[in-house]
């Protein structure tokens, strides 16, 4: 919590992988508030549009977005190419 309480103090990036769900009442006006501050909150939902074939295809998919969104892209990170 501390580091997460400075980085917003420093206006850096924070970007938070909240993972339970379902979200009750109080944590959306949580995340709702966080993201007033400036993070980020960006659960780990699996997107299925490149075709995961394994769990670890799902997880690199959601790491590869945080990646993304740090500014820190991975090279290797299969890219949504629209429908086909």
């Amino acid at each position: 919590m501390r580091a997460a309480d400075v980085t917003l103090k420093e206006r850096r990036k924070l970007v938070l992988m909240v993972r339970e769900s379902p979200f009750h009442l109080g944590h959306l006006r949580t995340m709702t508030a966080l993201t007033e501050m400036g993070a980020i909150v960006a659960p780990p939902i699996p997107g299925f549009y490149n075709h995961p074939q394994t769990v670890d295809d799902i997880v690199d998919h959601s790491v590869e977005r945080v990646l993304d969104l740090i500014g820190l892209p991975s090279p290797n990170a299969r890219r949504w190419e629209g429908v086909k």
